[in-house]
């Protein structure tokens, strides 16, 4: 049977850093016989200038028939005056919520080449190599009542909510148990028990499913100690699970230690290990069409769906090396480029990780 990828290059950059993926894909898919076979289709804003809706009913049929999908990224400013229902970003989330991919994997990892991109001092950060595990369809963003109220006296007040049922919190401990397993397993989870009683219960359900993982090390963190700890030393944690809103602050932070956003890859993953794999970037339409952007967030992407969607662990380590083999030659693009260093466009940078992989 072969294995379906659906592979959506989006809006912006998208296109451009989806072609150089699908280049170093190709070439792996022919010479290790991986049985892959690549679908495109539209989302977000190029999919409503086509069909009036950020997601066609055709890309999210191909999506669901996927084994994974492979997103560029979606948006930009000529579609900020769409009413929201039809921005580009409900694409995304339209994909994310009918896969019910509720496990956002967001890896920070430090490429010893690029230490001196970081902002933080060498020593704090070499050798980083940590695993956001956030989860991604409950918590405040999705939680009920919402919105804007006027009050009696006239004032308005804004109102959401935070809420974790039982099985939400139930099904991404199970995950983040798994992902650790596979790493050095130690697995820290992330609330504010303190003073929130729907992380109260968070703690307690990650503590609970942790006897089903007994070769996994816990231990538990209040969020803003976190977010301190993650740039004072960083390298203590390995990896981290947390609720959707603080998964997303700590994720972007943790991303910046690495130097460039343009660098970090990610996942969304269901119960099933099918997944949604795109860089963490947004669409940089000021740059779109230029041929500048750094491809490897994306190509990284293809190696975390080859090891979490299709458990190909020798092709994923192929394209890690690869990469690693890349900034060895001193490739580099405009955003990770320093005095001395070889810059290259976008398609030079995807030449030069196929030029790795033929020699590997």
């Amino acid at each position: 049977m072969p294995k379906k990828i659906a592979v959506l290059s989006g809006d912006g950059i998208g296109p451009e850093i989806i072609s150089e993926a699908i280049k170093v894909l190709n070439y792996l898919n022919t010479d290790m016989d991986l049985g892959l076979v690549c679908d495109q289709a539209l989302i977000g804003g190029a999919a409503y200038d086509a069909f009036g809706t950020p997601l066609p009913q055709q890309t999210l049929n191909l999506c669901k028939n996927a084994d994974a999908v492979l997103l560029g990224a979606v948006g930009g400013p000529k579609w900020e005056g769409l009413a929201h229902a039809v921005r580009p970003e409900r694409g995304l989330l339209g994909v994310r919520s009918e896969l019910a991919l509720f496990s956002n994997l967001r890896p920070a990892f430090l490429y010893p080449q690029l230490v001196d991109a970081s902002t933080l001092k060498p020593d704090v950060v070499s050798g980083l190599d940590l695993m956001i595990v956030r989860e991604l369809t409950g918590g405040i963003y999705f939680g009920e009542p919402r919105g804007i109220r006027t009050l009696e006296n006239g004032e308005k007040q804004g109102f959401n909510t935070k809420i974790y049922n039982e099985s939400e919190i139930r099904r991404i401990a199970h995950s983040a148990y798994r992902i650790a397993q596979k790493r050095s397993k130690k697995l820290c989870s992330v609330d504010k028990a303190n003073v929130l009683e729907c992380t109260e219960l968070w703690r307690n359900v990650v503590t609970e499913v942790g006897k089903e993982y007994p070769d996994v090390q816990l231990s538990h963190m209040y969020v803003d100690n976190a977010a301190m700890q993650l740039v004072r030393a960083p390298k203590q944690f390995d990896v981290i699970v947390t609720t959707n809103m603080f998964g997303d602050i700590l994720s972007d932070t943790a991303a910046m230690l690495t130097g460039s956003i343009g660098m970090l890859p990610s996942a969304a993953l269901d119960a099933n290990a099918k997944g949604m794999y795109e860089p963490i970037h947004g669409s940089a339409p000021d740059i779109a069409g230029k041929g500048i952007a750094n491809p490897l967030a994306t190509i990284l992407s293809v190696a975390m769906m080859l090891r979490y969607t299709f458990n190909e662990a020798e092709a994923a380590d192929r394209i890690q090396k690869a990469v690693n083999d890349a900034l060895d030659a001193n490739v580099r693009t405009a955003d990770i480029y320093s005095e001395g260093m070889v810059k290259v466009s976008t398609s030079g940078m995807g030449d030069a990780v196929l030029n790795a992989l033929r020699v590997s």
